[in-house]
C-alpha cells in the first residue's frame, strides 16, 4: 500500500499525528498535531466549575429564549422587555429578564438531528450516536483532562436524570447519579445496629476475601471498581457528605430556588461547585409538547425561570459567577408552525441555548433566526460549536486528543469551533 492510499483512509487527528511522526523521523524536528489546525482560545489560569442545566424533550425557542410578534407563530405567548436594550424574551422568562448581563444567549443553533435519543446524544457528546462506540459526556472529559478539585467528594454529578455513561473513558470518570436532590446522598450512613469499628472489621475480612480474585485479575474493570468502592467509603467518613443535605440552606432560599426537584436541584448543584465539585447536570423534563404547549409551557417554563434566576442571583452574591459556568442546554426546538392538537413538534433547524458566568462575554444575544423562528438568519453554529464553546469556557483543550480502547482518536467537542464572540478568553 503506498503512502497516499494510507494517508486517505486516516481521519483528520489521526493523519496530523502521522504527519508529525514522519517528521520527527526523516526531517529530525518536531511538529505539534494544533500547529495545523485553527488557533485555540487560551486556557483560562483558575479551575472552572460547570453547572449545566438540561431542558430534556426540546424546549420551544418560541416560548422562552427567542419570542415572536407574529400572532401566528407566537399564539397567545407575549413578548416581554429585557434589562438588555432591545432585546425581548418570554412572558414566562421575567426573572431571568432582569439578567441579561450575566448571560450570552445564542440563538442560532441548529442540528441534524430530529429524534430524541439522537439528539440528547449529539448535544451530550458532540457525535452522532453509532452502535459500535459510547461517548463520554462533558463531565467525564473534564474528570478525564483536569481531574478533581476536591478529593473526598465525586467530581462529576448527576442530580435527576442525565447522561450517565463515562463512554469508552474509565468508569470511575463517570457520574455520581443523585436521584432526588431532597433526599441528599442515598445509603451513605452505617446501619443503626452497625457500629464504626464493626464496619472496619467487615471492610478487612472483605479485603481479605477479595485479595486471591484482585491478583489474578488485574484488569481495569477490576480497579475501576475497587477505586470507586474506596471512594464511596471515602466520602462516608468524609464530613464533606453534608453537602449533599439540603437542609442545611435556609428555608427562605430554597423556596426561592423553587419547591420542586429542578429547583432544588440547582440549589444542590451551586452547593456542590461551592465545594469543588467539577460538574453538575441538573434536567428539566416535560419540554415534548406536541399537544397544548400553551398551558404546558406556561407552567413549566416559569419553573425553569425561577430556579435559574435564583441561581444567577446565588452565585453572584457569592462572588461565584467567575469561577462557574453555567449552561442552558437542550436538544433542540420547536415548529413554529402550531399544530392541530395546538403543540408545536420536534425541530432541530433553529434553537437556541445560554451561557452564562465564567468566561462568558456577559450581556449579549449572538446570532438570530428570521421573524418566524424557521430557520437562522445570521451567525450560524452546530451543536459542536457550541460544546467547543463550553469546553473552552471550561479550560479544556479543544485540540486534545483521547485514544478509545480501539485506539480511535476523540476530542471533547469533536471538530466543533468556539463560538469566539461568547468567550472573554
Amino acid at each position: 500500500m503506498t503512502l497516499k492510499n494510507i494517508m486517505q483512509q486516516l481521519d483528520d487527528p489521526t493523519r496530523r499525528q502521522f504527519i508529525a511522526s514522519l517528521a520527527g523521523a526523516y526531517l529530525g524536528v518536531k511538529m505539534l498535531p494544533q500547529a495545523m489546525a485553527a488557533p485555540m482560545p487560551q486556557l483560562p489560569k483558575n479551575p472552572i466549575n460547570v453547572i449545566y442545566l438540561y431542558m430534556s424533550g426540546g424546549m420551544s425557542h418560541l416560548e422562552t429564549l427567542d419570542p415572536k410578534s407574529d400572532q401566528k407563530i407566537a399564539g397567545p405567548t407575549n413578548a416581554i422587555g429585557t434589562d438588555l436594550q432591545g432585546v425581548q424574551l418570554s412572558e414566562h422568562m421575567v426573572g431571568l429578564a432582569n439578567h441579561l448581563d450575566k448571560l450570552a444567549i445564542i440563538r442560532s443553533l441548529s442540528s441534524k438531528q430530529g429524534a430524541h435519543e439522537q439528539a440528547y446524544y449529539l448535544m451530550h457528546t458532540s457525535y452522532a450516536s453509532r452502535g459500535t462506540i459510547i461517548h463520554p459526556s462533558m463531565g467525564t472529559w473534564m474528570m478525564q483532562l483536569q481531574g478533581k478539585s476536591n478529593p473526598k467528594l465525586p467530581g462529576n454529578v448527576i442530580v435527576g436524570s442525565g447522561y450517565q455513561s463515562s463512554g469508552y473513558m474509565p468508569p470511575k470518570l463517570g457520574p455520581l447519579i443523585i436521584g432526588d436532590p431532597n433526599k441528599g446522598l442515598q445509603n451513605s450512613k452505617l446501619p443503626k445496629n452497625v457500629t464504626p469499628a464493626q464496619f472496619e472489621r467487615r471492610l478487612k475480612l472483605a479485603d481479605r476475601l477479595n485479595l486471591a480474585f484482585n491478583n489474578r485479575y488485574r484488569q481495569s474493570q477490576v480497579k475501576a471498581y475497587n477505586d470507586m468502592y474506596n471512594d464511596a467509603i471515602g466520602l462516608m467518613k468524609s464530613k464533606d457528605i453534608e453537602v449533599f443535605n439540603l437542609k442545611r440552606e435556609p428555608g427562605l432560599l430554597r423556596e426561592r430556588y423553587g419547591q420542586n426537584p429542578f429547583g432544588q436541584g440547582c440549589l444542590l448543584a451551586r452547593r456542590l461547585v461551592e465545594q469543588g465539585v467539577r460538574f453538575v447536570e441538573v434536567s428539566l423534563n416535560g419540554w415534548d409538547m406536541h399537544d397544548d404547549l400553551f398551558r404546558r409551557a406556561s407552567e413549566l417554563a416559569p419553573t425553569l425561570d425561577q430556579a435559574l434566576s435564583s441561581l444567577l442571583t446565588d452565585l453572584a452574591d457569592r462572588n461565584m459567577l467567575d469561577s462557574t459556568l453555567v449552561v442552558l442546554a437542550t436538544e433542540f426546538g420547536r415548529t413554529p408552525t402550531i399544530n392541530a392538537n395546538k403543540g408545536r413538534d420536534h425541530y432541530p433547524r433553529a434553537f437556541s441555548c445560554l451561557l452564562a458566568g465564567a468566561n462568558v462575554q456577559r450581556g449579549q444575544v449572538i446570532g438570530q433566526t428570521n421573524a418566524q423562528g424557521s430557520h437562522v438568519e445570521s451567525e450560524p453554529f452546530s451543536v459542536a460549536d457550541f460544546n467547543a464553546t463550553v469546553a473552552a469556557a471550561a479550560g479544556l483543550p479543544l485540540d486534545k486528543i483521547v485514544y478509545s480502547p480501539t485506539k480511535r482518536p476523540f476530542t471533547v467537542a469533536n471538530k466543533g469551533k468556539p463560538i469566539a464572540a461568547a468567550l472573554t478568553i
